[in-house]
């Protein structure tokens, strides 16, 4: 059962770029962002390099926010292989940054995501990105497309603890 300061971690991973968003479950029962934003690697970087540097931005904002939950976006394959090999070794190491913090760990579809924030799980990214600034009350555009779907991760594990705890 989700507790009255739920702390919920997002990410969609990527080896470039990480989304990660924070949101934190208010005692009006409601969500509210804590931070949001993007890991980033320089592709100059010898790859296992930059594995090692979202291990260690993804420890950092464990230790500095505290969730209590994970919730990962499971990769979604397209044509090109080799990035979603890597993205795949990066989501490795993401998902080793939670299970060693003993972290909770929730891991969904994109579908999932856009069903549980839309409704619809064929929602195009301005719905999504839409829907998860309502959600939320975040009143400026959300400038990177990986932190917005970060926080939909997020907020799709909330919906998903509601509805465990509703049955």
């Amino acid at each position: 059962m989700a507790s009255k300061n739920e702390i919920i971690l997002g990410i969609d991973p990527g080896f470039g770029r990480v989304g990660f968003g924070v949101i934190e479950k208010t005692k009006k029962n409601e969500w509210q962002y804590l931070t949001y934003g993007c890991i980033t690697t320089n592709a100059k970087d010898k790859f296992v390099d930059r594995l090692e540097e979202i291990y260690e931005a993804i420890n950092f904002l464990i230790k500095k926010y505290k969730p209590g939950r994970m919730a990962v976006e499971e990769l979604f394959f397209t044509k090109n292989v080799t990035t979603g090999i890597e993205v795949g070794q990066a989501r490795g190491v993401i998902l080793l940054a939670g299970a060693q913090a003993k972290l909770l760990i929730d891991e969904f579809t994109p579908p999932q995501i856009k069903q549980a924030i839309t409704g619809y799980g064929r929602a195009d990214k301005p719905q999504m990105q839409k829907m998860v600034a309502t959600i939320l009350g975040i009143k400026e555009k959300i400038k990177s497309d990986d932190a917005a779907d970060a926080l939909a991760v997020a907020l799709c594990a909330g919906q998903s603890l509601w509805h465990k705890n509703t049955k």
